[in-house]
């Protein structure tokens, strides 16, 4: 699946909008991961166990957001975006969402 964040992708001519796909996954922090970065945080720089919980969720909202692209009959999606809010206490909702599109090699 090719995606972009801009508007239209480069080298490709859009021959059909087929409507806003997304992804969406909410994740908890367990109280065990929020331990161990709690100690990450002690001796400062990245925090390895949030940076990758928050990759993964991403990662996961990407391919759920590329699934209902395809079953559409996409092979693109343009104006890719991600958003996340917290929904209570250690619980996150990250969505990704674009167009889902119909590319053809083209200018």
């Amino acid at each position: 699946m090719l995606s972009t964040t801009n508007p239209s992708l480069a080298g490709q001519r859009v021959t059909k909008e087929l409507g806003t796909v997304r992804g969406i996954v909410v994740r908890s922090r367990s109280v065990i991961g929020n331990i161990g970065a709690s100690i990450q945080t002690i001796f400062g720089g990245d925090i390895t166990l949030y940076t990758e919980l928050c990759e993964h969720a991403r990662q996961d909202a990407y391919e759920r957001m590329c699934a209902q692209a395809r079953t559409l009959g996409a092979n693109a999606i343009t104006g890719l975006r991600y958003d996340a809010t917290e929904i209570a206490p250690s619980v996150t909702e990250v969505l990704c969402y674009g167009t889902a599109v119909v590319v053809e090699p083209g200018a």
